[in-house]
Formats: structure tokens, sequence, C-alpha cells
């Protein structure tokens, strides 16, 4: 097709629109209340993630390594009792006394054997062996002195001194740990097993609940997300084709002369296809303004109501969600005009009541 055959025909097309203005604007009208509805929808799912992506941050695993504190004050302190347990009854047989039949060991009766992480060179390579595990981000090292201070700093005020006790009579009973960050929370439970299974770590502890509330929070909102757009975007194919069907009407006897003196199809499906693109560009255009308007309003009154932290800025997802529209906007014209004038030219022009 020449050219200026494709001039003249979107110009037919931009004149239909305007000769079928009220048509047209209620189809501008009700695709913008679809668009602007998908993109409230990205934009919550949006912000949904990014303070989902916050919480998971803060959803770490800590891992207690097996070392002399483990042995001394943890589960695997049963070596103390299973050591002696022969020596506790010995000496009750010899005093006569109902001395207990296990003492807490110190620590240079336990034999070097009886844990795996000896001092920090090989905490340290125990943190480098975790980091490498699948689906971890980041693995901090904290010494049981850390670990002690962080208990103290998050006390209430004027409580520390409760823990003095620990530093100058009976030492640091906490354990040196690892304070793992993962990258994709949906695997958290083969994570979780990964670091429990790995030499070296005594005993974990995690928030394995919230990491379960936070994959189903982003899995509802992905597919409640993809109904919604399926279902506007059906709306939206509907009411272009009913549009064009309209357009149609008026014009049949000028489709029907054409077709009659030997038009080809695509002659005469190009000014309702550019008909309904230009409709849905229209109702692009217009969807991104108002849009803008909704969430500026909608934020501030969030912000001033319950005091929230960041959110997603419009600008920085402008381009991303006026694509959408367009996308929206030019496929909503193409099928929906392409089915329409389709059915009639499958009629030859003859009876367009067949429809």
């Amino acid at each position: 097709m020449k050219l200026r055959s494709v001039k003249y025909l979107s110009g037919e097309g931009v004149k239909s629109m305007w000769a079928n203005r009220l048509m047209s604007i209620a189809s501008v009208g009700v695709l913008v209340a679809c668009m602007v509805l998908i993109g409230l929808a990205i934009l919550i799912s949006l912000n949904v993630n990014k303070a989902v992506g916050a919480i998971e941050q803060q959803n770490v695993i800590m891992a207690y390594f097996n070392d002399l504190n483990s042995v001394l004050y943890g589960d695997s302190a049963s070596y103390n009792t299973s050591s002696n347990d022969s020596s506790s009854q010995s000496s009750s047989n010899s005093s006569g006394s109902n001395a207990s039949s296990s003492e807490d060991l110190s620590a240079d009766k336990i034999p070097d054997d009886a844990y795996l992480i000896h001092d920090e060179q090989e905490a340290l390579a125990l943190c480098e062996k975790l980091e490498k595990l699948d689906n971890v981000l980041s693995v901090e090292y904290i010494s049981s002195e850390e670990g002690l201070e962080s208990i103290k700093e998050g006390l209430l005020e004027g409580k520390e001194d409760y823990f003095t006790f620990l530093d100058d009579e009976y030492g640091n009973p906490l354990s040196a740990a690892a304070k793992i960050t993962l990258k994709d929370m949906s695997k958290f439970r083969e994570t979780l097993n990964a670091i429990e299974n790995t030499k070296g770590v005594d005993s974990v502890q995690s928030q394995s609940d919230l990491a379960d509330k936070i994959n189903a929070i982003k899995s509802g909102m992905g597919i409640a997300g993809v109904w919604i757009i399926a279902i506007l975007l059906i709306i939206s194919l509907v009411i272009v084709s009913n549009t064009i069907r309209v357009t149609m009407y008026s014009r049949k006897l000028e489709i029907s002369i054409m077709k009659a003196v030997g038009a080809t199809n695509s002659f005469i499906r190009l000014p309702f296809i550019i008909e309904g693109i230009v409709i849905g560009l229209i109702s692009a255009v217009l969807s991104m303004g108002i849009l803008y308007f909704c969430y500026r309003v909608a934020i501030e009154a969030i912000k001033e109501a319950l005091g929230m932290m960041s959110v997603i800025g419009f600008g920085s997802v402008a381009l991303y969600i006026f694509g959408i529209f367009a996308a929206i906007g030019a496929l909503s014209g193409i099928v929906g005009s392409a089915i329409m004038i389709s059915k009639y030219l499958k009629k030859e022009g003859s009876e367009f009541t067949a429809i």
C-alpha cells in the first residue's frame, strides 16, 4: 500500500472518530477508568513488594556455632552429664552424701574435639562457607561479645546493669553466630535446612512463620494483579469493539461500495484500526494524568493517617506505566477493530445486520 493511501486512510479514521464523537467519548471514558484501575493495581503491587522487601531484609536467620560455649551452656551440654555420671556416682558412694549426679564442667575440662569452632579464624571460615550456599545474600559474623552487647542494647533503658554479672562473674554464655540474609524468601525452608546441616552450626533461630506470611502476601498480590488486569483488558476490548461497530453502522453503505469496486480488505480495514488506536492512545494520555492525581492524593492521605514510610515515586515508574497504557490502548484498538471489521468483510458487505 502506498504512503499516500496510508495517509488518506489514517485521516479517514480520525474523521470517523470525530463524526461519532459521542460514542468515542464514551469509549475513551470507559477505557480511562479501566486503565486507571490497572495503574492503581500496579502501583499498589509495587508498593506492597517494596514493603515486603523491607520485611524480608529484617527476616534473617541466626546460625549459632558449635563452639566452647555451646558445649558449656547449650543443648550439647549433655556431654557434661554423660562424661561425669561415673565420677559423680563414685564420689557419692565414697562420701555417703547426696551430691548432684552432674556438675558443670569448666572450660579446661572439655577436650578440643568436643566442639568444632575453636577460634575466630575458624568462625570466619564457617561464615564464608555459609555465604556460598544457594539463596544466601550475605553473612555477617557476630562474636559472642557483640551478641551480648546487642542483647543489652535491646533491653529497656536502665536495665542493662542486670547483665553485668555475665561479664564479671560467670563469663559470657553466648556462642558466636552468623546473621544470614536470604535472596528469595520463597526458598526459605530449603535454605534453612541447608544451614542446619552445615558442619559447625550448632543451632538455628529463624522466624519461619513470618517467612510463610511474606510468601503468601507476594503470591496473593501476584494472582490478584493478574486477574484484575486480565478482566479490565477484556472490558477494554469489548468497549473498543462496540465503538467500531457503531462506526461501521454509519458507514456500511460506503464500505459496501468500496468492496463492490474492488477495494482490498486491508484498504477497508485500516481506517477502523486507526480509529481504535487513536481512541486507545488518547485514553492512555488522559489516564496518566488522572492516575497521577489519584496516586498523589492517596499517598498523602496514607502518610498523614499512618505516618507511612517511603513509597514508590510516581516519576520513577511513569514511563513504565505509560508504556503499559499505550500498549493496552493500541492492542485494544487493533484487536477490537480487526474483530468487528473482519466479521463484516466475511459477509462481503451484503447484510450488516448479520453481525
